[in-house]
């Protein structure tokens, strides 16, 4: 699904902030990504939905050598992605209905099948009373669940999402990763970056831990982190 082989990268001329990184991620794992603030995290995750190149090394996606990619098979590539970003980045203009059904309308999803299931996400996320609401009107909180539906509506291959429970208290972040978990189970790899230990000792998937630019792999057992 994916495999990073030695990869580093810089800004321009600054220091380098991913130190020849390695990993490679099975079809239908999950991770979480943790590190300090300033790790590296963030630059990891746009490597992988190809919002960055790397100054060096080799990245794979989908079996795809990313540098031999050409520039008309990117959006191929990236609809089989799903991200939550932290600044979120709904669209103003349109209804909370409207921006988690974006990415069915962009496939071609008929109406009905649109408006059944975004109906029922948004019921799942404790939307159902916001369907028509545009995302000024709603709390940090509120958006950070309307971005999350939105990734995940089209069941997407990979599932990337930065802090995806850093607006939200620790009951709705718990609902929200058994949310994701039921879409890895559905067969989605999925990849969450948090700092929240607390969220990511309830849960028994490894972590992909970043510090000082410098990428680790921590499995846990009965006995605890190995």
């Amino acid at each position: 699904m994916v495999r990073f082989q030695n990869v580093g990268m810089r800004y321009g001329l600054g220091p380098e902030i991913l130190h020849d990184v390695s990993f490679e991620l099975e079809p239908g794992s999950f991770h979480f990504l943790t590190g300090p603030s300033g790790a590296g995290k963030s630059t990891l995750l746009k490597l992988i939905y190809l919002a960055s190149r790397p100054s060096h090394g080799l990245i794979t996606l989908f079996d795809r050598d990313i540098a031999l990619a050409e520039r008309n098979e990117l959006p191929a590539l990236r609809r089989r992605i799903g991200v939550v970003f932290q600044e979120f980045r709904l669209l103003d203009h349109l209804s909370v209905m409207d921006n988690v059904a974006l990415p069915l309308r962009v496939a071609g999803a008929k109406e009905s099948d649109i408006r059944d299931n975004v109906a029922e996400l948004l019921d799942w996320v404790g939307l159902s009373d916001h369907l028509q609401s545009r995302p000024a009107t709603l709390s940090g909180g509120q958006k950070q669940r309307v971005a999350i539906a939105r990734a995940v509506i089209n069941r997407p291959h990979l599932l990337l999402a930065d802090e995806p429970t850093g607006n939200v208290d620790d009951r709705i972040g718990i609902r929200l990763l058994y949310l994701i978990e039921e879409l890895n189970k559905l067969g989605t790899t999925i990849i969450i970056a948090t700092h929240n230990e607390a969220l990511v000792s309830r849960f028994d998937h490894p972590e992909m831990h970043l510090s000082d630019g410098v990428l680790t792999i921590k499995r846990k057992s009965a006995q605890g982190m190995v």
